[in-house]
């Protein structure tokens, strides 16, 4: 091959390669979770209950919010103290922004005993924006249902009052009202900012 072709011949491969090279560069990179990506389930589409505030709320009044929802009780030893814990953690760690877009309710499974009142006192002690969800008996179980949660009276021996056993992980709602992410029980305060900003900025 004569030494002008040569030369065109590997210009030409190069601007290809370049070329290939762009294209994937321009490609949106997929976000990396560290909870679990349930994006696309066919559940946790409505909820209806009311806040420790007395008013009533449904998934529509928190459009634009990223919503962290818990199930849980103010009687809990460890988990929900843990999981509400970790939430003000993670949102100090988000910058102010990314954490302003962010509502975290708490949806009580032990209504008889949770009064609102208690609800007030015991949710923003964690952090004064976290809400607290009550409803009838019959209201939680359906909510719980719409979530696939899980929950259950229990009784120690010896005992003069009773222990709930319930579903450990939190749900993350996007702005526009679907199920985005499950959060383990435990999952660190940096994994969880670091999630939480990753689907404020992606969406």
């Amino acid at each position: 091959m004569p030494p002008h072709r040569s030369s065109a011949w590997r210009f030409l491969l190069l601007v290809l390669a370049l070329g290939l090279l762009a294209a994937c560069g321009e490609r949106p990179a997929q976000p990396s979770y560290k909870g679990a990506d349930i994006t696309g389930a066919d559940f946790g589409r409505r909820l209806e209950l009311t806040d420790h505030n007395g008013a009533r709320r449904s998934l529509a009044d928190f459009e634009g919010k990223l919503v962290v929802l818990f199930f849980g009780y103010t009687h809990c030893p460890d988990v929900c103290p843990t999981t509400l814990s970790d939430m003000a953690q993670a949102m100090q760690l988000m910058a102010p922004g990314d954490a302003a877009r962010l509502q975290v309710l708490f949806v009580t499974v032990d209504p008889e005993r949770d009064t609102p009142d208690m609800l007030k006192a015991y949710v923003p002690y964690f952090h004064p924006a976290f809400l607290g969800l009550y409803g009838t008996p019959e209201e939680v179980a359906r909510a719980a249902r719409e979530f696939k949660v899980s929950y259950r009276r229990h009784v120690e021996p010896g005992a003069t009052g009773y222990l709930v056993d319930h579903s450990a992980g939190s749900y993350v709602i996007d702005g526009e009202g679907r199920l985005r992410l499950y959060l383990p029980y435990a999952h660190p305060p940096q994994d969880i900012a670091h999630d939480l900003t990753l689907l404020a900025r992606n969406g």
